[in-house]
């Protein structure tokens, strides 16, 4: 029988996470569409995501289309990305890799005092 790789789960994003901002909404659909605060924004501020929901009567509803398009957003699946790989410790490594190519394959250059370019050596 194989072994199953079981899954790790590293961190959630829940209704907590993030802002509503419940708004009128406008255009057809009489007094209650105008009168009632049923359309939501939702906004995931570390990420900056933020998407809304006006198509539903019901503000509950509003409140989760809104949430799954904003999860949906391309700016909250590159934050996700990049909170995996830093919670997992693959973050640190790859910064690592970044900072020991730069001093390997970096060359500065500083002016001398006669105006000339020359490598600029550490003391």
């Amino acid at each position: 029988m194989a072994k199953r790789n079981k899954k790790q789960l590293l961190f959630s994003v829940t209704s907590a996470d993030v802002v509503f901002q419940m708004f009128s909404g406008s255009g057809a659909g009489g007094q209650h569409r105008n009168k009632h605060a049923n359309c939501v924004r939702c906004i995931h501020k570390p990420s900056g995501a933020r998407a809304q929901s006006t198509s539903e009567k019901s503000l509950h509803r509003n409140k989760r289309i809104a949430f799954r398009r904003m999860a949906e957003t391309q700016e909250f699946q590159k934050w996700v990305r990049l909170e995996a790989a830093r919670r997992s410790g693959e973050l640190q490594e790859i910064e690592r890799k970044v900072d020991k190519s730069l001093r390997e394959n970096t060359r500065v250059e500083v002016h001398d005092e006669n105006g000339l370019w020359v490598e600029w050596e550490d003391e």
